[in-house]
């Protein structure tokens, strides 16, 4: 579970420390006092995207700080390299040139490694998650969510793309004749020009080098010439080699009346072998030295050549042979398409029957588990004081798709005697809430996580239902600890902890700050809720029973 939480710098939070407890907490405050603020610091933690907007005016930097306690020991620390400790500490810092510094238990990771964490500590439902609901498009996926169809996806997925990488080879293989007739043409010519100008691997690269030296051949004769006379010498003079067999035969000498000569004449004798080896070499290369206009001329003929096939077919003769390669194999292709479409549609055949076996076992699946989510959902809205509501998950059967064989929405009715229809089309605002409460918390159930957050999402419920939710919540979170941002009176009082999100001004500058509330504080909140800002004795009275009720 969360906590601790430590925010700095964000918005119009300089610095706050926040402790949460397990069960039911809930945060309150007036509009705009920064109830928002605290839910973005824990959706920073989280790995989702934060903003150098949200730093605080005048602050270099802001960070978030989150302790998570008794958390179980998954992959993502091996996979990481993150020790696991089940009270980890999650740590982001955001810059104002749009950095951000992430680090789990001390180990530095990125911010996208950062959120697949996220999604295994906190699950956070807002208002706008409605629209994610009550979208068809992400019905089939919450269906799947639900029946663990992770391992059936994942196999129906492999056999599907083979399926479809037949299908676009049996596409790519099918043309009408007179296109089939220009490509062949195409081809024999791109084949026949590269055959030949018959190039060698490597070629291009050994041309341009013998065209480098035939270039400077009268430069090289002449530095070669200077290098063999300073080793081997002139008539003039003595070249390194003479001179160094020279000292070598004179530290010889030494070496036989002194010992302290030895190493110094192996070095000397060392120097002098090498300096006889290097004028071999350079006296060897000069004698094969040896160029003409003509060779210069055919070299720039061959490469005129290969430039010209650069441009058409790659920028390497290796490029090029392999360009011709495809070539010729496409070409038989084509040629002999009509054995191999045959081959091809048999294989299509066997993977098509392999996929939609992948896509009736999904469905099988996706069935018994609607049958399930839809009993648990009219639970669960029976338990929110909506007993006459009707839901189902109408299926529409399709040809093989990326997903299966299956389009899934949810319908619903939310009124007796009212035909099922699109839940976006027959829900009002209140009926929305508690519909997603509904939902969310049957859909929770299949995951792992530990702490639920709800911002707000009791916009539109009052009176008797929103009783209903905050029992709801009540409920969820004797198993899950549950953090949750309301306005209601009825949820504020049933909480085990009760944070107060307060906004103040102190020179000129806005400050919040977040006050955990004792019994006291809380009757006042309450009644502050209740009646606004004109607390009086009834109100106080009102709050007071709520709590003891």
């Amino acid at each position: 579970m969360l906590s601790l939480l430590h925010i700095e710098n964000i918005a119009v939070i300089e610095s706050a420390d926040i402790a949460f407890d397990q069960g039911f907490n809930v945060l309150t405050g007036e509009t705009g006092a920064g109830k928002s603020i605290v839910i973005d610091a824990i959706s920073a933690i989280l790995g989702e995207r934060a903003y150098r907007d949200m730093i605080r005016t005048g602050a270099g930097k802001a960070s978030v700080r989150a302790v998570f306690t008794g958390i179980p020991e998954f992959g993502w620390f091996v996979d990481n390299g993150v020790e696991y400790d089940p009270e980890t500490v999650i740590q982001r810092e955001i810059y104002l040139d749009g950095k951000n510094v992430c680090r789990v238990n001390g180990s530095l990771v990125s911010v996208s490694i950062l959120r697949k964490l996220g999604i295994q500590l906190i699950n956070i439902h807002g208002q706008h998650d409605s629209a994610s609901l009550f979208d068809e498009d992400n019905h089939l996926a919450f269906l799947d969510a639900f029946a663990d169809n992770g391992d059936k996806r994942a196999d129906y997925t492999q056999k599907y793309e083979a399926v479809a990488k037949l299908r676009r080879e049996i596409d790519d293989l099918t043309m009408d004749e007179g296109e089939k007739l220009r490509r062949m043409e195409t081809l024999k010519y791109q084949i026949a020009e590269i055959e030949k100008a018959a190039l060698e691997p490597g070629e291009d690269d050994a041309l341009e080098e013998r065209r480098k030296i035939l270039q400077n051949a009268e430069k090289l004769s002449n530095g070669m010439d200077a290098a063999v006379e300073c080793l081997y010498g002139s008539d003039d003079t003595d070249g390194a080699a003479g001179l160094l067999a020279q000292a070598e035969y004179a530290l010889a000498r030494l070496a036989r009346f002194s010992d302290s000569f030895g190493g110094l004449h192996d070095r000397v004798a060392d120097l002098m072998y090498q300096v006889q080896d290097a004028a071999e070499e350079v006296r060897d290369a000069r004698d094969e030295l040896s160029y003409s206009a003509d060779e210069l001329e055919q070299i720039e003929s061959r490469l005129d050549v290969i430039h010209k096939l650069r441009r058409k077919y790659g920028a390497t003769c290796g490029d090029i042979l392999a360009y011709l390669e495809r070539a010729k194999k496409e070409l038989d292709d084509i040629e002999f398409a009509d054995d191999h479409l045959e081959r091809l549609k048999g294989k299509l055949q066997k993977a098509e029957k392999a996929a939609w076996e992948g896509a009736l076992a999904l469905r099988e699946s996706r069935k018994a588990a609607a049958q399930t989510l839809s009993q648990r959902i009219l639970t669960e809205l029976a338990q929110l004081d909506m007993p006459r509501v009707q839901f189902s998950c109408a299926f529409r059967e399709l040809d093989l798709t990326a997903s299966g064989a299956d389009a899934v929405a949810f319908y619903m009715s939310a009124n007796a005697g009212e035909a099922l229809k699109p839940m976006s089309k027959v829900a009002s605002g209140g009926e929305l809430a508690r519909i997603m409460l509904a939902m969310k918390n049957v859909l929770a159930e299949k995951d792992q996580v530990g702490t639920l957050i709800f911002d707000e999402v009791d916009t539109g419920v009052s009176g008797r239902a929103a009783q209903k939710v905050a029992e709801k919540l009540r409920s969820v979170a004797a198993h899950k600890q549950v953090l949750c941002v309301t306005h209601l009176p009825q949820l504020a009082a049933l909480a085990n902890t009760h944070l107060l999100i307060a906004k103040s001004e102190r020179e000129g500058r806005t400050y919040t700050s977040v006050t955990p509330l004792d019994r006291e504080g809380r009757k006042r909140e309450l009644a502050r809720i209740i009646g606004g800002a004109n607390i009086t004795e009834t109100t106080l009275k009102s709050a007071e029973e709520m709590l003891r009720n």
